[in-house]
């Protein structure tokens, strides 16, 4: 059975601010060359991204918990994709996923113009060598930052049900990759309802497509806290918690999905701060490796990247035997 699964943190920063620690950055770096050169040996005839959305593609005029991109776009925000924003997405297979996933009782929205931000395309750009449609792929996205989202519960039962999908295939012929991104524990400077002026709920509600102008200045408000936290200026974002994210990352390994079950959005911000939400797409991506049987769960790096915002993990999973 050929199935495979990389998990994996994501920083638009990773280009634009410097750990004071560059070892940091070298092993995260390395660690993604090593993946990308696996999975062009492995050559993967279907990807499925599990992975989450920063107000560039979903908003609060409709805001699924869950949906799966039958065709869809690169957003272009932090220029992933923004010289070929085309990601190639098999549409009998998505469909035939939904269709397997609502038979399983899970309710997934589908859309036929997703647009995927730097959650879904910057782990692509890296693990496939810059080349966003380089391989089929179904892009799933899970809400990990607009209030209220989905439980952790449910966010294993859409992973499970996209796992049923899996073992439909002739997997004899098919190489799949699964992927989750997002997380680990960071507390991004990102706007939230009923805190913020009118003019930015507007955003959130209805922000689709901006100007350029308008989403450069959105991305140099990031920066600069990048910025300032690569000076040594700490006071502008949350710390990070590289406890909880060791402890999330044994979780993971052990294939405890009871405790997951268990985390609540409110756990979840107390403990892994407002981005700590994105880790339900590792929680659907290995509940899907998991419903096909046992795995085994390889360690690439954590780094806790306080300028990148970012308690950043990289793993894999095979299956056992």
């Amino acid at each position: 059975m050929a199935v495979k699964l990389i998990c994996a943190s994501h920083s638009p920063l990773m280009e634009f601010a410097t750990p004071q620690d560059q070892s940091k950055e070298q092993k995260v770096r390395a660690a993604f060359e090593q993946l990308s050169a696996e999975v062009k040996a492995y050559d993967p005839t279907l990807i499925i991204t599990f992975g989450p959305d920063h107000f560039n593609g979903f908003f609060y005029d409709l805001m699924p918990s869950f949906c799966v991109g039958i065709r869809a776009t690169a957003a272009g925000d932090w220029d992933y994709g923004k010289d070929n924003n085309r990601i190639d997405v098999p549409e009998d297979k998505a469909l035939a996923m939904v269709r397997r996933v609502l038979d399983e009782g899970v309710d997934v929205a589908y859309s036929y113009r997703m647009q995927a931000d730097h959650g879904v395309t910057q782990p692509l750009h890296f693990l496939c060598e810059g080349q966003l449609d380089r391989y089929p792929t179904i892009p799933v996205f899970i809400n990990g930052a607009a209030a209220p989202m989905p439980t952790t519960k449910r966010t294993i039962a859409l992973g499970r049900a996209v796992g049923q999908f899996i073992k439909s295939l002739n997997l004899e012929n098919e190489r799949v990759l699964v992927l989750g991104t997002g997380g680990l524990s960071h507390d991004p400077p990102t706007p939230q309802m009923g805190s913020v002026p009118p003019e930015v709920e507007e955003f959130l509600i209805a922000g689709r497509n901006p100007t350029e102008e308008a989403r450069n200045a959105r991305q140099a408000k990031i920066i600069a806290v990048g910025q300032k936290l690569a000076a040594g200026d700490t006071s502008v974002a949350v710390p990070l918690s590289p406890e909880w994210d060791i402890a999330l990352l044994e979780k993971f390994k052990q294939a405890d999905f009871v405790a997951m079950e268990a985390m609540t959005e409110a756990e979840i911000r107390r403990d892994g701060g407002r981005g700590g939400q994105e880790v339900r797409s590792w929680m659907a991506a290995f509940a899907a490796l998991d419903e096909l049987g046992a795995y085994e769960m390889t360690t690439h790096c954590y780094e806790d990247i306080s300028e990148w915002i970012a308690g950043f993990g990289i793993v894999s999973a095979e299956l056992k035997g």
